[in-house]
């Protein structure tokens, strides 16, 4: 069940979307976030599992993090971001099929609580960053609301700079 449900939170959100509920992103962007996000997730959860190399409670293979917990996770960050404006309960639902993800993976003896706990964090860390890297929006000009500052930055005796970054 766990591998269907992993990607339950995507076609909820396609569901709303088809019952007409506007997004916060259109279609081509929304797809652009969800691709990124996809792809940082998968890398660097591959990247983990093969790197520590834990076995699972059944004793296979790279157990660590678990990667349906973070596709779980990611789909349901990327549902809850573009649909908060409209209502707190898609998310609520989404968060609520992903733990349910992270809780059968655990009952199937797949994964230990720090696997999915990890696996949950890479899948939101993922979504955020696909969020994060996509300030160009196709259709829109970019935006020109960012500020760089650097300023000199004296403290107990040592000189440096401070940067800040602030994007709006």
């Amino acid at each position: 069940m766990d591998d269907f449900l992993q990607f339950a939170p995507y076609l909820e959100l396609g569901g709303v979307l088809l019952a007409g509920v506007k997004s916060r992103n259109d279609r081509v962007n929304l797809g652009l976030v969800i691709l990124k996000s996809e792809l940082i997730m998968v890398t660097s959860v591959y990247i983990v599992k093969y790197a520590t190399n834990i076995d699972r409670p059944d004793g296979t293979p790279t157990a660590f993090p678990s990667g349906h917990t973070a596709q779980a996770f990611l789909a349901a960050s990327i549902l809850h971001t573009e649909l908060r404006d409209k209502s707190q309960w898609y998310g609520i639902g989404a968060y609520t099929i992903a733990t349910g993800v992270a809780a059968l993976r655990m009952i199937n003896d797949k994964h230990w609580e720090s696997d999915v706990v990890a696996g949950a964090g890479f899948g939101i860390l993922s979504a955020h960053l696909g969020y994060l890297t996509h300030r160009y929006r196709w259709g829109h000009k970019p935006n020109e609301t960012a500020a760089l500052r650097v300023t000199p930055l004296y403290y107990a005796g040592a000189t440096g700079l401070s940067l800040n970054w602030q994007l709006r």
